[in-house]
């Protein structure tokens, strides 16, 4: 289970990890949950990076959410959407080095506070 706690520490079932203010956020958004799993899947096995969650938007839409140093998150956006386009259809991709903190409120983690 992922859960977003106060100061930037991330509970993992039971374990937590703390958020440096130089990590990255990453975003594979698909057209299909099925492309989504597999970019989540490879965006996870490719680099060093915490699966933050997913969102749905509706009309297909799926975003998946990784956190890590700026060149894990980018290597492994990069293999997330060269996987999800393989077994569907990749909306966009982006990585944001360094997000402000008031970002940090607007992911799923954060969704029940």
């Amino acid at each position: 289970m992922l859960m977003q706690t106060a100061n930037n520490v991330t509970q993992i079932g039971k374990e937590s990890v703390e958020m440096s203010k130089n990590d990255a956020l990453g975003m594979v958004e698909t057209k299909g949950l099925v492309g989504s799993i597999e970019a989540a899947d490879a965006m996870v096995k490719a680099a060093n990076v915490i699966l933050v969650g997913r969102e749905s938007i509706g009309a297909g839409l799926v975003t998946v959410m990784v956190r890590g140093d700026v060149g894990a998150v980018k290597a492994a956006t990069d293999a997330g959407a060269a996987a999800a386009q393989r077994v569907g259809e990749v909306m966009s991709v982006h990585v944001i080095p360094r997000p402000h903190a008031d970002v940090e409120t607007l992911l799923p983690a954060n969704a029940s506070k």
